[in-house]
């Protein structure tokens, strides 16, 4: 046999073995029930695949609305290395988990969140949001009990209320929502390129808007425009003041998506024990162009 047979054979062999390795570890993570299982299963039966890094006391991620568990990487690198552990997931219909079709309304994805805090078994958590992740997190807060955690973050959130309305004439009109609507209706991929660079700044990289664009395109359609209808609509003024740890709320003044006046300003004047950072000139997608100021934030609020 010539030698590069004998070698192709020998990968062969060695992929062979690796696979069959894997398979059965992971068999064995699964009738062990153990944390590293990579979907969790929630109440309707959606798998959500979640993963974890580090460990120490837990920081669980819920993701902006389109993205999923790779958005927090930035994040979940700088903390794990610094003791804790951080778990992030993907919204059902997003990334990774499965897609029922259904479930898309903020008291559903809520469930979903308990569902990954309480088949973890994690206590003394920290619960960082970002966009619409923060009223996912707002939500989980009013539905379940909080003892499993221990204060929150909020960045650049989609609360307290966006919708113009009779006692909200500072929000937006609900025919801006139905034309995003529309937009992704008739060419999801193109709405997003099109919309994409207000999210970041000058200094992002394209590579670093292809990877993001490239991200909004692994969620199924029905779950985008669920999502932004559950989130566009909610009115979380009654349930803000109710929040009863302490909370940070971080934002950037030049975003656009989320107009800080209206979210992160009301929101942080809502929570009763809520400290407010505003960085200058950040834009929506601050976990990005302002990653290491944030992650100094997280880091020091988190610690406390």
């Amino acid at each position: 046999m010539e030698r590069r047979e004998i070698l192709k054979s020998a990968i062969t062999l060695a992929v062979g073995a690796m696979a069959a390795s894997n398979a059965s570890a992971a068999d064995r993570t699964k009738a062990k029930g153990t944390q590293s299982m990579p979907t969790i299963s929630t109440r309707d039966g959606t798998e959500l695949f979640c993963h974890s890094w580090g460990e120490g006391r837990p920081v669980v991620f819920a993701s902006a609305w389109m993205l999923n568990s790779q958005a927090w990487q930035y994040q979940m690198a700088p903390l794990s290395e610094a003791g804790f552990r951080c778990v992030a997931f993907d919204r059902r219909g997003h990334g990774r988990s499965s897609d029922p079709g259904t479930g898309f309304d903020l008291d559903t994805l809520s469930n979903d969140l308990a569902a990954v805090i309480n088949t973890l078994d994690l206590s003394d958590v920290t619960l960082v949001g970002h966009s619409m992740g923060c009223a996912e997190i707002a939500r989980y807060l009013t539905n379940h009990r909080a003892a499993r955690v221990s204060r929150i973050v909020l960045i650049a959130p989609t609360t307290p209320f966006l919708l113009k309305t009779a006692d909200n004439p500072d929000g937006q009109d609900a025919a801006t929502f139905e034309a995003v609507r529309a937009a992704i209706k008739k060419d999801f991929a193109g709405a997003v390129a099109g919309s994409i660079k207000p999210f970041f700044n000058a200094t992002t990289s394209q590579a670093m808007m292809d990877w993001i664009t490239a991200m909004t395109q692994q969620n199924s359609l029905k779950a985008i425009l669920e999502c932004q209808r559950a989130f566009s609509a909610a009115d979380f003024r009654a349930e803000l003041p109710r929040i009863g740890v302490p909370a940070l709320v971080v934002q950037g003044d030049a975003d656009m998506s989320a107009p800080f006046p209206i979210t992160g300003k009301k929101t942080a004047a809502l929570i009763p024990d809520c400290r407010l950072k505003v960085y200058e000139g950040a834009p929506h997608g601050l976990i990005y162009t302002h990653m290491e100021r944030l992650n100094a934030d997280l880091l020091e609020f988190v610690k406390g």
